[in-house]
């Protein structure tokens, strides 16, 4: 009994001893020895090198107009040391500073003659300058750099003299011309050639009006001190023995085109004729309204004859192909009459050169009778048209000088119309409806009375406001010049300097206080969308 008791005493301690619980842990011992450090790892790759390169850029470069230098940079990925087209990563532009897109670039000029009273400034002479190239402009057809400028008839300005209204020629000798100008690497312009327009015989023509039969509109042509500008200077004038001066080769030129061939094509405002010239300046063929001009290579339809006096075919371009000649007029025509004068639509004229074929659509202007000055073919349904009113910005704020991009492609082309009861072909209006002209439709109806019988104008969009891309002091903003797909020039018409003022003569200023004499300047505007 006494061994059982005992042994259940210490079984029971042990259970009592195996249930207690721990003690604190005691204090952390000091930290070892470090070890020997590890052998080295093995080198890494070695960085790519950062390289630059700069390059000169040519004159007529898409980022730099007149040149300047090009910087590239990226990583030697090759680790050749050369920066290689694939390795560029960056590219920048320094270019040659210009003033075109600010102030424009001056043309140069000479002084035809400086010995007239400026009736803006008494007790002043005037200039006459031989300057004048701003009826339009046309790039070189393959030097980049270098653009064709037309002058108009020359200097002249309106005066009512004893056989009633008509216009002073100052320099009553003066010969239209073409000039070839080259933009320089600092951005100053030079003439590098003058070519006058001459006769097919090789005689030059002059700027006089036209005798009867061939675009005469009465105005009546008067010399410096006001008489009649008569055959012979020395008798007085004589509706019979000494009639006054006519030009049957005279023209207005107002619209240029430069050929592949070195040939030229001029539209004016006297016929309106379109006349070819050769390389030299010498007639080569012509096209006009007037059926009985013996000659016409082709003939323009009958109611093109029916333009206003100075305000007839003001600009003239070729499609990319050199296939159709394109022209437009400047205002509304007086189709039959005046009475259609104040109106807002314009005629498109499309030549194709090979046959003669002629296309024919509406342009609709923004204000009635604004000056259509300029037409750039992009294609052979889309076009430039330079669209303004008359205003000097510095006299009269809020002129407008505009350049749109038209599209023809949904225009109704009025050669072609379907006849009907009301649309039928007028030898001598073009297209009527009800037996009236289209532009006696829009004066009576307006627009809606085409759109009702299914005559579309063409389609538009602004491409650039030229007051306020560049506060454009000009009055005459009249040539366009497409550089490429983004840079356009634009030229103004400068009167040669001339001005009247109630049948005086003046200086042509630009401002209220006479202070700035106007000149063809040349502006290049960029980033521009001129594609198609």
């Amino acid at each position: 009994m006494k061994i059982s008791v005992i042994a259940g005493a210490i079984t029971l301690s042990l259970l009592l001893h195996g249930c207690s619980l721990d003690g604190d842990d005691g204090k952390n011992g000091k930290d070892g020895a470090n070890g020997n450090n590890g052998n080295n790892g093995s080198n890494g790759a070695s960085g790519l090198q950062s390289l630059v390169k700069q390059s000169a850029v040519a004159m007529g470069h898409v980022e730099c107009l007149l040149g300047g230098t090009r910087i590239d940079s990226g990583l030697d990925s090759n680790q050749n040391k050369l920066l290689e087209e694939t390795e560029i990563s960056q590219t920048s532009y320094l270019c040659q500073p210009d003033n075109f897109a600010k102030s424009g670039e001056k043309l140069p000029y000479s002084v035809l003659r400086n010995d007239i009273p400026n009736g803006a400034l008494p007790g002043a002479t005037m200039e006459i300058r031989n300057g004048g190239f701003g009826s339009d402009m046309t790039g070189h057809p393959t030097k980049p750099m270098q653009f064709y400028a037309l002058t108009d008839r020359g200097p002249n300005a309106d005066y009512t003299g004893s056989l009633g209204a008509g216009k002073m020629f100052p320099v009553v000798n003066y010969v239209p011309r073409i000039g070839l100008f080259e933009i320089l690497p600092t951005g100053a312009i030079r003439q590098l050639q003058t070519i006058l327009l001459k006769r097919p015989d090789g005689s030059p023509i002059s700027g006089l009006p036209n005798p009867a039969g061939l675009g005469a509109t009465n105005e009546i042509p008067y010399l410096l001190d006001g008489s009649v500008a008569r055959q012979d200077v020395s008798q007085p004038y004589d509706a019979v023995t000494n009639p006054f001066l006519l030009d049957q080769y005279g023209l207005d030129p107002e619209g240029l085109v430069a050929m592949k061939d070195g040939s030229f094509w001029i539209s004016d405002e006297y016929g309106p004729h379109i006349v070819h010239y050769s390389a030299q300046g010498i007639e080569l063929g012509r096209i006009n309204p007037f059926s009985a001009d013996s000659r016409n290579t082709f003939t323009l339809p009958a109611e093109f004859a029916k333009r206003r006096a100075n305000r007839g075919m003001e600009g003239l371009s070729i499609t990319p192909d050199e296939k159709y000649l394109v022209g437009i007029m400047q205002s509304a025509m007086a189709n039959p009459t005046s009475s259609t004068n104040n109106s807002d639509l314009t005629r498109i004229v499309m030549v194709e050169l090979a046959t003669g074929a002629i296309k024919q659509y509406l342009y609709k202007q923004e204000i009635k009778q604004n000056s259509n000055s300029a037409v750039i073919a992009l294609s052979a349904t889309s076009l430039l048209v330079l669209e303004r009113d008359g205003s000097f910005e510095l006299k009269k704020p809020g002129a407008m000088k505009h350049v749109y991009k038209v599209d023809l492609s949904q225009a109704t082309e009025l050669e072609h119309v379907q006849p009907t009861v009301d649309l039928v072909q007028d030898p001598l209006l073009g297209l009527t409806i009800a037996g009236q002209s289209l532009e006696q439709v829009v004066m009576a109806k307006g627009w809606d009375g085409l759109a009702a019988a299914g005559i579309m104008p063409a389609s538009k969009k602004l491409v650039v406001d030229m007051v306020a891309s560049v506060n454009y002091p000009h009055d005459k903003m009249e040539g366009l010049w497409r550089i490429d797909e983004h840079r356009l020039g634009v030229i103004n018409d400068d009167d040669f300097a001339t001005w009247a003022n109630k049948s005086t003569l003046e200086q042509k200023y630009l401002d209220l206080s006479n202070s700035t004499i106007d000149g063809n300047t040349l502006y290049i505007i960029d980033k521009l969308d001129l594609k198609p």
